[in-house]
């Protein structure tokens, strides 16, 4: 089987590839940069159902995965933004030199797909190396590799609440960014300055950073519908500091809340 898309075809390429007579092989091709630097590698593959986000699916790895840059000359500047808030991912949760390196590029440039070719490359070998060393570590997320849902863990609530209509999914994690840094903020395991170097970034390359939260109980309890939590507790993925990944499972409700009400 052959997927040639974005995130969703390589999600469910994937997820067919792994069911069909109990497994077949298949390759990713991806088309779009958030496919390229995280959907279409790594193994991970699902549907979405009416109570969240990839409930249903499987640990596949694909035979092998082809990235051709010259697709990415085709994406929209939105898609290009949303690929790159994946990328800021990676950098925010395992090597922050690479938040030097995306604040050189730049960004009229990128977000108009007119930027040199090695940009692109660039930007999609890094994500592979860094990604792919987590893998080979966490292949079934049992630690590791959870660093990697970064800003997931509120991304999947706002799209789930969305509908998945109003955002792309590189949109929803940049805003589920923010909110994870105002979480460490507000718990003191990051800095101002740091979670403001995140906020600029994403601006930069015109990702939104705010999301109005209607009914704070809701959103709270929609938590519980995530794959990392466990045991009635929330794990949340938090920097502490840039370039370092944190998994913390023992907010309290109260600070939860206290956080979530900063965006209503």
């Amino acid at each position: 089987l052959i997927s040639f898309g974005g995130g969703v075809i390589s999600d469910m390429g994937g997820f067919a590839a792994s069911i069909y007579q109990r497994g077949i092989d298949f390759i990713n091709i991806p088309t779009t940069l958030l496919a390229c630097v995280d959907a279409a590698v790594g193994g991970k593959t699902g549907v979405n159902n009416n109570f969240g986000k990839n409930l249903i699916g499987t640990f596949y790895q694909p035979k092998a995965v082809y990235c051709e840059s010259s697709f990415l000359k085709t994406l929209s500047s939105r898609e290009l933004a949303a690929g790159m808030a994946e990328f800021i991912k990676m950098a925010t949760m395992f090597d922050d030199s690479i938040l030097d390196f995306i604040e050189k590029i730049d960004e009229k440039s990128f977000l108009n797909a007119t930027c040199e070719n090695e940009i692109f490359t660039q930007i999609i070998a890094r994500s592979i190396e860094l990604k792919s060393r987590v893998v080979e570590q966490d292949e079934k997320e049992s630690g590791l590799r959870m660093l990697l849902n970064y800003g997931h863990t509120f991304a999947h609530v706002i799209e789930n609440f969305t509908d998945y209509k109003l955002y792309l999914h590189g949109e929803a994690v940049a805003i589920g960014m923010v909110m994870a840094n105002q979480l460490a903020l507000n718990l003191r395991l990051l800095d101002k300055m740091q979670s403001q170097k995140i906020k600029d970034i994403l601006l930069k390359f015109s990702l939104p950073i705010s999301y109005k939260i209607n009914n704070v109980d809701e959103f709270y309890e929609a938590f519980f519908m995530d794959k990392k939590s466990s045991n009635k507790k929330i794990n949340f993925v938090l920097a502490s500091p840039l370039g370092k990944g944190l998994i913390k499972g023992d907010i309290s409700k109260e600070d939860i809340i206290a956080t979530l009400r900063e965006f209503q």
